[in-house]
């Protein structure tokens, strides 16, 4: 039986750092990532997708991206779409999954893993589904669905979501999967292939090759690893092969950089430029360093002409620490006599002055002199 696993669509996740112009672009890539796996399906010769929860950001989602969903999933008749609810969209009195918009559009090869019983897919396989009936269960979902399973002669898929114990600080989160019952079913036969959502980063799970996160189609966040994937699954009573398959189009870059001289500039430079497909790139700099007025003007200018090119860009405050200090020849560039000099002398001294509390106002005076220079030289 060969299947494709996927996780955590969020349709209709919305990211505070994207503009008016690149959330419609990210809504529509996660759309895109939907047709994606259908048509993958198809040419896989898949019988069916199952979607580990969190197939949408919340329960409270516009009722557009809801039908746009149900659309993406009917353009492919042939392919069986199974979504479980998860943590962000639980099967509570207000699921999506029971609203209007949902099942009032719902087309034929879309089907809600309501409760744990087994549903056959197939010659020899049944799927067994732990939905989220609320966004605090106190116990562990998956296994608790297992231990009702009846024994079978047909082999099992375990659909689930959550964090599995070996990877989490939090041992008293009741909700917790526990990894060793799930590889003592496997061992015994009673399960075949545990497929599960909420870890975003595509992850093969213990030694038996039975357990595995699927990661998120798209990315969501920086603290990703390679996301972006689906999984093909070619699973058998006494085999399994997972292949990866990527679907995702959109990257989250985070860098930091020390910044002292114009050699540390050109290398950010090269390192945005060599950034491909930027309307779909969201990146977060984090600058630490001390560096004259010259070399500021350099990486505003640099930052602003690839900041309009992203499709989101972020300063990485708490990793931010550039002091502006100007140099012997920012001082005879501007030129300044008397007074003025004097007191741009003095305020370079404090900008310098990393711990003293008075070194950030004296650098944004400073910066203030620069551009009051500037301005009156044009007007003249």
């Amino acid at each position: 039986m060969r299947f494709v696993h996927t996780a955590d669509w969020q349709l209709g996740m919305t990211r505070h750092f994207l503009d008016e112009g690149s959330q419609p672009r990210f809504d529509e890539a996660r759309l895109d990532a939907v047709r994606a796996i259908g048509v993958l399906a198809a040419e896989q010769d898949c019988e069916f997708v199952v979607v580990c929860g969190d197939v949408f950001e919340s329960n409270y989602i516009d009722r557009k991206v809801v039908g746009h969903a149900l659309e993406a999933m009917a353009a492919i008749p042939a392919v069986d779409f199974y979504l479980l609810p998860g943590n962000h969209d639980p099967l509570d009195a207000a699921s999506v999954f029971r609203s209007e918009g949902f099942t009032g559009r719902r087309p034929h090869n879309v089907k809600v893993l309501e409760n744990s019983e087994p549903i056959a897919v197939g010659d020899g396989l049944e799927l067994v589904g732990a939905p989220w009936i609320s966004k605090h269960p106190s116990t562990d979902l998956v296994n608790a669905a297992c231990s009702a399973l009846k024994p079978s002669g047909a082999m099992r898929v375990v659909v689930g979501h959550g964090q599995l114990d070996s990877r989490s600080p939090d041992s008293l989160n009741p909700s917790l999967i526990v990894r060793r019952r799930l590889e003592e079913r496997i061992a015994s036969g009673d399960i075949h292939y545990v497929a599960l959502g909420d870890r975003h980063s595509t992850t093969d799970e213990g030694d038996s090759g039975r357990i595995w996160y699927a990661g998120a189609p798209e990315p969501t966040d920086y603290d990703e690893v390679d996301p972006g994937h689906v999984l093909v699954v070619d699973l058998e009573a006494d085999s399994v092969a997972v292949a990866r398959h990527r679907v995702g189009r959109w990257h989250f870059e985070r860098r930091q950089w020390s910044v002292t001289t114009d050699g540390d500039l050109d290398e950010i430079e090269a390192w945005l430029d060599s950034l491909d497909d930027k309307k779909r790139q969201i990146v977060k700099l984090g600058l630490e360093g001390q560096i004259s007025l010259a070399q500021k003007v350099r990486l505003d200018a640099m930052l602003a002409h690839h900041a309009g090119l992203m499709g989101a860009f972020e300063v990485w405050e708490r990793r931010t620490d550039l002091v502006v200090v100007p140099d012997e020849v920012d001082i005879e560039t501007l030129d300044l006599s008397g007074f003025a000099h004097d007191a741009l002398r003095e305020l370079r001294d404090q900008a310098a002055a990393k711990d003293e509390p008075s070194a950030v106002a004296a650098q944004d005076a400073v910066a203030l002199m620069h551009r009051l220079h500037q301005t009156d030289g044009v007007d003249r």
